[in-house]
């Protein structure tokens, strides 16, 4: 073999940088599906923060220099301000009692006397968990993951689409605290049991007991501080669906991926008050901060365009 067929073959032959840029991400993707099958989907935030965390550092590991660095950046004080918010959520009803019927008698006058979650579940839940109350568990379940995924998704591929959706992510964190603080409100499972409403369950804790899966940390850690069964007005479920149909609707044209776009809060509304967690009004308050941060956010990012143009 002469010297310029050796030469072509070494070309051919991929780095060592090529070789990690396949295998980091690879081994994070068998490390994390393994990590589910033995210790469950990883739903709370410290774990799924920390997944996100390995998987974006396997993407820019052989990127270029300095780009760890940028993660670090632009990461840290959106995982500052969610921490500070799950830290401080559970003692927000510390303030003062929690509301039972102002939001309660909101969704009664809007429906002539009839509180929608109850009539949800007197026609379409029967104590028995079926297919049907599956699809909205699942619905109600990617809150805990959706947020967050797009945030690492956006700083993946479109950067510098990252920060104005992590400062509305961060502004609607903080307005759900403030809200949570001046008006904890009991959600209509509550009030049920209370003896305040009609027969109420819990949906999502019957289907959870019945599902074949298991979670890495509790999505409702009983007895925690790092929970609050109050923060219930605003419903930040809501809010950060709808935050995501907002951010991208100017950014795809597609009508079918508009009608996902729009597919989506409205599932997850329908979701909240069929299986007790939230009342309309709940919903319809998430939905009005999702316009008011992302409102917000828009205007001071594009006003500080014109003003660097």
């Amino acid at each position: 073999m002469d010297s310029a067929t050796v030469s072509e073959a070494a070309a051919r032959r991929p780095t060592g940088r090529q070789v990690l840029r396949v295998l980091a991400p690879a081994a994070f993707l068998v490390a994390l599906v393994a990590a589910c099958v033995v210790r469950g989907i990883p739903t709370s935030r410290d774990a799924l923060f920390l997944w996100l965390t390995l998987g974006l550092v396997s993407f820019t590991a052989t990127g270029p220099r300095g780009r760890l660095r940028e993660l670090l950046v632009d990461w840290l004080p959106l995982a500052a301000v969610l921490f500070t918010y799950d830290l401080l959520r559970g003692y927000a009803d510390e303030l003062q009692s929690a509301h039972i019927w102002p939001q309660l008698r909101f969704d009664e006058w809007v429906f002539f006397g009839t509180v929608p979650t109850v009539w949800l579940q007197q026609h379409l839940w029967n104590g028995t968990v079926d297919w049907f109350d599956y699809v909205n568990w699942v619905v109600y379940l990617t809150h805990f993951v959706a947020t967050l995924t797009v945030a690492a998704c956006l700083w993946l591929f479109r950067r510098e689409l990252f920060r104005p959706y992590a400062a509305m992510v961060a502004l609607l964190a903080a307005m759900g605290f403030a809200t949570y603080a001046a008006f904890p409100a009991v959600p209509p499972w509550m009030a049920s049991d209370e003896g305040h409403l009609g027969q109420v369950d819990r949906v999502v804790r019957f289907v959870s007991v019945d599902a074949p899966v298991d979670f890495f940390g509790s999505v409702w850690e009983s007895g925690s501080h790092y929970a609050n069964d109050v923060a219930a007005m605003p419903s930040l479920h809501a809010a950060y669906a709808l935050l995501i149909a907002l951010f991208f609707w100017p950014l795809v044209t597609r009508p079918w991926w508009r009608v996902a776009l729009i597919a989506y809060p409205v599932a997850m509304g329908f979701a909240l008050v069929y299986t007790g967690e939230h009342y309309v009004s709940d919903v319809l308050a998430g939905w009005l901060y999702a316009g008011i941060a992302f409102a917000a956010v828009t205007w001071l990012f594009r006003r500080r365009e014109r003003a660097r143009a």
